[in-house]
This record gives structure tokens, sequence and C-alpha cells, in this order.
């Protein structure tokens, strides 16, 4: 039955001649030109928060404020007390843009988020289709009265944000206000706090640098470096993490910590809470002591002044990575003779290539992984024929699998668990309201990873349990295509991803398919699972020995189905004929793929070939670990999942029916000898 919230919007909107939106919407989106206007229960009140809001506006004097969806380090995952965006808006998407004017409120995002946005925000908000800062430029130049100020938080962007606000309303006479002190924290009552005492230091055995190791390497590359830079500031959660072999959990899914780090070839100046450093960290960091590797613990919040006080030094230079330090930092190192800049620091560069234990326990944890995602497409098998499988239960049993194996800490992000029409949206998650039940009629998306003490973990697996169509197929192989073809792919070392990210739309684009997002993304050691700078975009870096990335195709029709094939791949050296120092990919994720969905007759023979070697190693690393487990059904679903294809131009190639024939000859042989 039609609840009744559903039954008012419909005659509502009958009599405003409406209907055909009423229906498509139903209780699932908001519709602001019905009068009243109709919510769902999903959107959220947001008339208090925005009248508080410009009390503090009005008080500083601006005519408006911009909020990202961001934090002081500008990372990509950020925690509940950052997440200021979903505060003012409802609006609970990673990626968008809000501005408050004195009478008006708008949020721009992608395409990812338009439906998610209607569903949650109320009919304050206009929902902007555009993610670029000239289409906010020009909305504030439209509502903002010429000599007006527009204020906004230095902490919350990035150098590249600031500048380009400036260089669109450079000409308009409206400008830019710096405020330090956030005003949505002014008015955000019940703001979560800090977590309490979640500090701790990886074990020895996970760990070939120690962070002593670390911190002279980092000082060497200062001391190489033709500008002499005094200082390092480290601003990215990941780099202080990784300097020190040390780990938090103040970012959901993110093994991270509030802080920040100044290096100098004499003095370490490590930025966090201090009160939850326990004795045991004080004696690890050699925090009592003031010498070149000792480490000198200051408060997190006081930041801006010591960098304030140390660019007042003669002679010093301060060396900063662009992409990760804002402007609050950034402004405060003047005049510009005290400032190096480069896109990356030396820290993220260094991290980005693995030690040889990092590269083993990353792989290690990838064996593991894949046990687990074998036993919930087993359990997924079984469960949805019998019509008792949704996509919330999928997504939960999936990080129950993980939780079993050893060094487990927790799932590496929300778990993409997408059926039908849900799947045609590459970064859904189910929630209550939108959640689906698995059919055997529909394709299913999952794009799901772990967290362990020795990795991070990310794969995505499409699968169909019944009937596939012929379009779903040759997407579902064309996909594939496009996988196995960077997998497979040789290059010189320093090649940058981007160069050869077309291979793996190569396949889809010859039939006039694609997809709208990103084909990889640097993968961490019980870190972010989108880790920078590598991956396959303009601006990372090029890939060398020892970078774990991902490669993950996909395609999505909307509103039928969608299809991505994830894996994680470590780079590594290969032999050619002629040339040195060349590089492939080895994959590491190690799952099958749903042998029903593959067109055998759209692959090469070198991407079957490809195809059997992967499954080899399946057979192999992940049948000993499930031994080990005595996981005895589960290595027969991996077997049965992972027997050689049949390749062109082998015996093997032989048909089945011409199998049988001459099976036939050789009886009738028999029988007349």
């Amino acid at each position: 039955m039609p609840s009744f919230s559903w039954l008012l919007a419909l005659y509502l909107a009958a009599l405003t001649g409406n209907t055909d939106g009423a229906v498509a919407r139903e209780s699932t989106e908001r519709n602001c030109s019905l009068t009243p206007p109709y919510l769902p229960s999903t959107a959220v009140n947001t008339s208090l928060q925005l009248e508080e809001l410009r009390v503090q506006m009005r008080a500083m004097n601006i005519s408006a404020y911009i909020i990202p969806a961001t934090d002081a380090h500008l990372s990509e995952y950020i925690a509940p007390r950052d997440a200021r965006l979903a505060f003012m808006t409802g609006f609970t998407g990673s990626a968008g843009t809000a501005v408050v004017t004195l009478n008006k409120a708008a949020l721009w995002t992608d395409s990812r988020y338009w439906v998610q946005a209607e569903r949650q925000m109320d009919c304050n908000w206009e929902l902007e289709k555009d993610v670029s800062i000239s289409s906010v430029a020009e909305w504030l130049i439209s509502e903002v009265p010429k000599g007006d100020e527009i204020g906004f938080d230095p902490f919350l962007f990035s150098l590249k944000t600031q500048g380009d606000y400036n260089i669109n309303l450079d000409s308009s006479d409206r400008s830019l206000k710096s405020i330090t002190e956030n005003l949505v924290d002014k008015v955000w009552k019940e703001r979560p706090s800090v977590p309490p005492d979640n500090l701790t230091r990886l074990p020895d055995r996970v760990i070939q640098r120690t962070w002593q190791e670390k911190v002279e390497h980092i000082r060497t590359q200062m001391g190489d470096n033709p500008y002499k830079p005094t200082g390092l500031l480290l601003s990215a959660l990941d780099e202080t993490a990784w300097l020190f072999n040390m780990r938090g959990n103040d970012i959901p899914y993110n093994p991270f910590f509030y802080s920040y780090t100044l290096l100098t070839m004499d003095e370490i100046w490590l930025f966090l809470h201090v009160e939850r450093v326990t004795e045991e960290l004080k004696v690890y960091l050699n925090a009592s002591c003031e010498g070149a590797l000792c480490v000198q613990l200051k408060g997190y919040d006081t930041i801006l002044d010591h960098l304030k006080n140390y660019v007042t030094r003669p002679g010093v230079k301060v060396w900063i990575g662009t992409e990760y330090t804002n402007y609050a930092l950034y402004e405060v190192i003047t005049p510009q003779d005290k400032l190096l800049t480069s896109s990356y620091s030396p820290v993220l560069t260094t991290k980005a290539v693995k030690d040889e234990t990092e590269q083993q326990i990353l792989r290690d944890a990838h064996v593991r992984d894949a046990v687990a995602v074998i036993q919930f497409l087993m359990w997924l098998e079984k469960t949805v024929p019998e019509g008792n499988a949704t996509e919330l239960t999928a997504a939960e049993y999936v990080d129950k699998c993980r939780s079993k194996q050893k060094d487990s800490r927790g799932p590496s992000f929300a778990t993409i668990s997408a059926s039908g029409p849900n799947a045609a949206l590459a970064h859904y998650s189910p929630t209550k309201e939108t959640n689906r039940r698995l059919t055997v009629d529909e394709m299913y998306l999952v794009d799901s990873g772990g967290q362990y003490l020795d990795g991070t973990t990310d794969i995505t697996r499409t699968v169909h349990w019944g009937k596939p169509t012929e379009m779903q197929k040759e997407a579902f192989t064309r996909v594939l295509m496009g996988n196995i073809e960077i997998s497979r792919t040789i290059f010189p070392s320093g090649t940058r991803g981007v160069n050869m990210e077309m291979l793996g739309r190569r396949a889809l684009w010859e039939v006039g398919l694609n997809y709208g997002h990103g084909t990889g993304h640097g993968v961490g050691n019980y870190f972010g699972v989108h880790e920078w700078p590598v991956g396959f975009q303009s601006n990372n870096i090029g890939f060398r020995a020892g970078m774990f990335t991902s490669i993950e195709p996909g395609y999505y029709k909307e509103n039928d189905f969608g299809i991505r094939i994830e894996d994680v791949a470590v780079v590594v050296p290969v032999q050619t004929k002629y040339g040195n120092n060349y590089l492939t990919f080895d994959t590491v994720s190690l799952v099958p793929y749903d042998r029903k969905l593959i067109d055998m007759s759209l692959l090469s023979s070198e991407q079957l070939h490809w195809l059997n070697k992967y499954y080899e190693t399946i057979r192999s690393l992940v049948g000993a670990e499930l031994d080990n487990q005595g996981l005895h059904e589960e290595k027969d679903w991996m077997l049965r999942n992972t027997e050689p294809f049949a390749e062109i131009g082998s015996s093997a190639s032989v048909s089945s029916s011409s199998l049988t024939l001459i099976a036939l000859a050789v009886a009738m042989l028999h029988n007349i000898v």
C-alpha cells in the first residue's frame, strides 16, 4: 500500500498538473515545486543552522560563506567532527561545496550524488549540477552585491582552490575574506569531539625501516635538493603516520590521527593532541630530548603559531607539497623566498614505493582477503536463489567474512553493494531507504575492501546468478578485456598512468561504450584505500617498481545495471628481449571472475593466456591458504571457478561436441577390435 505522504504528494501534484513528476519521484526525492513542497523522510530540516550561520556572517560583515567537504588536511575521508557540509545541508556525499548567502543556499556536487542530494536536502537548498569553481564563482557574482566580501576558512582551502576563486572573482569587485575561526563550528552545538587515546605504533613484524631511518632518508632528500630547504612541512595525515610508523582511528576507515610534522635538519616537531600520547609512545619517539632524532611534541592547534615563528628565523626555507597543504599554513610562509613548493612532498613520493617487507605483507593481506571474498561469493550463490539476501545484508556479510581473517582491522571503506539499477550508480552504497532484494534476474556489483595490520585491500566483482543478456555479457567481457590489457602491458619505468589509461577503455570504445570514473588509484599498507600520488590520472606520478595500484574499468547502463572489475596490482620489473628498466603489473587481488558473464569469443589468445595464468596463481596461493584454514568447501568452489579456459590454437581448444565424437569413435574402434 502506498504511504500517506506519497498519496498526499500525488494529490497535490494533480492539482498543479504535475502528476508525472510526482509518480516518478514517489517518496524518495524532494519536490520543491509543489505547494507545500514534498520532502521525503530522508530530507533534513536545515532552517535552524542556516539562521544561526547567517547571524555569524552578519557579525563578520560577509555576504556569503563557502563550506567545502574536506578537513584541514584536505583529506578524502573525513572524521564526523569535520562533516560541516553534511551538518549544514543534510547531504552526506563525499564530494561537494556549499555556499550560503544572507538569503539563499546552494550545493554543488557531481553526477554521482545528484539523486542522493535530492533525497537528503530540504527546500532551503538549490542543487547545482556542476562542480567547477567557475560555476560557484558565477553564482556568487550573481548573488553577492558588488564590493562585498565572501568568507572562507583557509584551513579548508587548498592553494589551488583559493587561487581559482581569486582568478574567477578577480574583476567582479567581490573578494574573498579569510576567517580562521570556522563559522559552522560556532553554530554546531553538538559537534563530535576528538576520540580519546587511540594512537599506536606498528609492530616490528610489519616494519622494515624504523622511523629514525625514514627521517634520515627524507633529510638526505632535503639536502640533495638544489634549492636547499631547511624545513619540510607535512600536512597530509598519512605523511606523519608513515614517517613515524604510527596509526590512529580519527578518520573512518583510515588509520590516521590528526597531526602535522615540521622536520628540519636538526629538529623534529610533531603537532598532535598531546594528551593522547602514552608514556610508551613518548619513549618510542624519544620525546624527552631535543636532539636531531628526538621528537618534540606540540599541541595540534599550535601549528600555525609555531610555523609563523619558524619562518621569522633568518635563512630558512620551508618545503611544502601543494596538493595537501592548506591555504592557512601557506599564507604565513612569507616572504616567498622562504617557500619551496612541489606537487607532492618527498614523504608521499617515497611512501609510494613499498619496500620489500611492505610488498610481501601487502601480498599476504590480499591472499587472506581473497579467502574472505570467496566465502562471501559462495554465501551469495546459496542465499540469493532462496530470496534471503539484500544489498544491506550482503554488505554486512562481506565485512563479517573479513573480520574473521588474521590481523583484520575493519573495512577500508563503506561497501558498495548494488543490484540492478542501483549498480548503475558507480558509487552507490545501500541504505534502508534504497535497499533492494538480490535476485537471480539481475546483475550484482560489490566493491569492498579491508584494513589489515599488514595491508589495505580493495576489490570489485560483478556477478549474475541467472541468465545474463547478450549485451550484459558483451559489456562485462569488454570491461574484463580492459582490465587485462592494462594488467599485461609492458612499459618503461617512469611511465605515467594517464598515458596507458586508454588501454582500459579501448575494448569499450570499439562498440561505443565508456565509463565516467578513474581507472585506478594507489593503495596503502594499512593506510588509505585511495593513496596518492599513484594511479592513472593526470596528476599522478610515473610508475616505478614497488608501487601498488588498482585497475578498475567499468560500464554503467542507466537505470539497468552496472559493471566494474577492480583488482590491485603491484608494479614489478620485467625482462624484455632488448630493453632494460621495463615494468609490468602483477595482480595481487586473487578472486575469480564470474564465468557465465565472459564471452570467450571476444578474448584474444593473449588475453586468454593471461587469464589462465592468473587462475593458476589463485589456485596456488589462495588454495594453500584455504587448506591452511581448513576451508575445504571453499577450496572446491575456488577450483571449480578457476578451471582453465581453452586457449586459441591449443589442443584444449577442441570443442566439447568434437570431444564427444572422438570418444564415440574410440569406443567403436575398441568394439571392432
